[in-house]
Order: C-alpha cells, then sequence, then structure tokens
C-alpha cells in the first residue's frame, strides 16, 4: 500500500503514531517518499500513483474516505486570507481557495507551517488583518470544517486496521522531533504544541454535515 502523506505540522501527531504502528519497512519508506503537500497529493490520488492520501476536502467529492481527515472546530490560525492584499490563490491548497470564494472574502490566501509562522508573527500587529478561514465558515454555518479526508482507492480493511487505534491525546511528540519541526518551520515548539491542540481528526455527523454542504456550495458556485 503506497500511502502519501501531507508534510504540514497539523499531521505532525499522525505521522508519529504511523512511525510507532507500522511494521513494515518497506511501507514507512514509501510514506516518506511520498510526502508532499494538499494540492499535489490530490493530484497523485486521482491518478492513482498512491492507494490512500489525506485528499483536500474538495478533491474528496466521488472519493471512498474514512470518517477520519484534518478538522477545525475553532480558529485554526494556518489557514488565513489577508485582505489587505491583492486577491492570490494558495498554490499549496484547492480546498482552502475554494473556501475563500465560498465565503465571498477577497485577498491573499496562505496556508500550512508558513501561514502559522506568519500568525504568529503578526497577531498582535494592527495594520495587518488577518482573516481566519475556518473561524469565518464556523461563524457562519455553525459547523466545524473539514479540510481533509483519509481517501483510499484500496486496500480498505488495511487502512482501517492502521487507524482505528489511533488517539491524539496519547500520541507524545518526542521533543527531537519538534526541534526539528521547529528548525524547519521557524515555529517554537510550544508554539507547535499550541497550535496542535486546535486539530482534530475524527470526521462525526457534524464534520460530514460541513463537508456536504461543503461540496453543495463550491458546486453552486462552479468551483471544481
Amino acid at each position: 500500500m503506497i500511502f502519501s502523506k501531507i508534510d504540514f505540522i497539523n499531521l505532525l501527531p499522525f505521522h508519529i503514531y504511523i512511525k510507532k504502528n507500522i511494521k513494515s519497512n518497506q511501507l514507512k519508506s514509501s510514506i516518506e517518499y511520498k510526502k508532499s503537500y494538499p494540492s499535489i497529493i490530490t493530484n497523485n490520488f486521482k491518478k492513482r500513483k498512491v492507494h490512500s492520501a489525506f485528499i483536500s476536502s474538495i478533491g474528496s467529492r466521488n472519493e471512498k474516505f474514512l470518517d477520519f481527515g484534518i478538522i477545525a472546530r475553532k480558529e485554526v490560525d494556518s489557514v488565513l486570507i489577508l485582505p489587505n492584499k491583492k486577491r492570490k490563490d494558495d498554490f499549496q491548497s484547492k480546498t482552502s481557495n475554494a473556501l475563500a470564494k465560498v465565503l465571498e472574502l477577497n485577498g491573499e490566501v496562505i496556508i500550512g507551517d508558513k501561514a502559522l509562522k506568519f500568525f504568529i508573527e503578526n497577531k498582535n500587529n494592527k495594520d495587518e488583518k488577518i482573516i481566519d478561514l475556518a473561524k469565518f465558515w464556523q461563524d457562519k454555518y455553525k459547523l466545524p470544517f473539514v479540510f481533509a479526508t483519509l481517501c483510499y482507492n484500496k486496500y480498505e480493511k488495511r487502512l482501517k486496521n492502521l487507524t482505528k487505534n489511533f488517539d491524539k491525546k496519547k500520541i507524545k511528540i518526542p521533543q527531537y522531533i519538534l526541534e526539528i519541526y521547529s528548525k524547519r518551520s521557524g515555529i517554537s515548539k510550544n508554539e507547535i504544541v499550541k497550535y496542535l491542540t486546535k486539530i482534530d481528526y475524527d470526521i462525526g455527523y457534524k464534520e460530514k454535515r460541513a463537508l456536504k454542504l461543503f461540496l453543495k456550495l463550491t458546486k453552486e458556485k462552479g468551483i471544481l
């Protein structure tokens, strides 16, 4: 099974869990080899170059997925729009670009670790207006937002067995890994740990409603 991963901080607890629970060295290698950012991973999955991956929500239409994804239930700090800047999509995420359009917000969209770093550095800057897209969605629709779903085109049983015991609360991230991600992103270890409390992974009834609504709105507005 070739599993592709989003190489952002928001999936760090899941990556730690995978490394501890996958017995096959070959599968471990494939996960590391197939890492990228959301839009590339979605394209690779659609072309069936990988068997399973966290797919941008807008790309999950008509795909099979587990009740597992990347969810924000309040502000997320890493999916932003900057209304003071010229309108610009973020090439790394089709879902976030679509969300900005659904919410009829103009400005520059930024996502991922770079967005989190920008937010931390500018949250007290009164000259820099920042809108958290997840929070804006929740205020408008009273629902969480699902940024990605764990999709598969083969090996459903194997994927279910791999993920069934995942519990974010039980994952302890080693200090040396936090140090690696901190140096790479320019975000302190404490800020990384704080940020991860804002990310959830279980897709329940409300999350399914939210995803269905998002896909309905994008279809109505002709956003693909």
